[in-house]
């Protein structure tokens, strides 16, 4: 291994796993992974086909056996061209407790360094300790920290929606 590459653990059922750019083709399985997931705010097809076709390039999927079974949405902050906001990570319910969701964050990293991509952001809810531990594994085996900070209020987002915290991971 080169310097600054790290050793991807994989698991059998998911060694045959691809790690690609996803299209606006790939934008209703995306929706399904989301509706299915039952934790996930649900945007419409729309935005996810949408999100294949115009933010493809800061996104990623994976496949297992040809079939898209996960994903990540997200963009390049205008205001901060090295730093990913990564919005959705969705995977299917039969592939979690696989790493995948790691992987796809280590993949789409991976592939926007090249393009100067230092940081990652996201927003994770105080109750979502899955959320918590994936991002903290991947700064770990990065190499890098992860730091929190109050970001949007229950009271802003509305009845029924708890505080999202936001993630920094650089």
């Amino acid at each position: 291994m080169n310097p600054g590459e790290r050793e991807v653990p994989r698991t059998p059922d998911s060694s045959d796993a691809v790690f690609r750019v996803p299209t606006a083709a790939d934008g209703t399985r995306m929706w399904e992974i989301a509706r299915d997931s039952g934790v996930l705010d649900l945007n419409s097809s729309y935005a996810y086909v949408l999100w294949g076709a115009e933010f493809s390039e800061s996104s990623v999927v994976v496949e297992v056996e040809g079939r898209v079974v996960g994903f990540v949405t997200g963009f390049i902050r205008p205001s901060e061209p090295d730093t990913i906001f990564v919005w959705q990570v969705g995977v299917d319910a039969d592939q979690r407790g696989k790493g995948l969701a790691a992987r796809l964050l280590h993949s789409l990293m991976d592939r926007l360094a090249e393009r100067g991509v230092m940081r990652l952001r996201t927003t994770i809810s105080p109750d979502n300790e899955a959320s918590q531990r994936t991002f903290a594994a991947v700064a770990r085996d990065r190499g890098m920290t992860l730091s929190s900070e109050d970001y949007l209020s229950s009271e802003l987002l509305g009845v029924g929606h708890e505080q999202e915290d936001l993630y920094t991971i650089s």
